[in-house]
């Protein structure tokens, strides 16, 4: 008979994968900002153009990035 062991081993503090964060200020870029929205880049970016997602701010050439705050606002507004 064979027994097998149903503790998963354990993995250091930090190696742990850990869930991202939204900050509470500053700026999240599109990457970041995908995994609070429950929608993909296309329908961002759509929802941006019509009115309805806070707009990003052009930090630099080929930076863009929203503001934590608007996001978190509009999280807020949805519950």
């Amino acid at each position: 008979m064979q027994v097998t062991s149903t503790t998963s081993p354990t993995v250091p503090a930090g190696l742990q994968a850990q869930r991202p964060t939204l900050p509470e200020t500053g700026f999240v870029r599109q990457k970041l900002l995908l995994s609070f929205v429950p929608f993909s880049k296309s329908t961002l970016w759509r929802r941006v153009n019509d009115g309805v997602f806070p707009a990003p701010i052009r930090l630099s050439v080929g930076i863009t990035a929203w503001r934590a705050e608007d996001v978190r606002r509009w999280i807020d507004e949805q519950n």
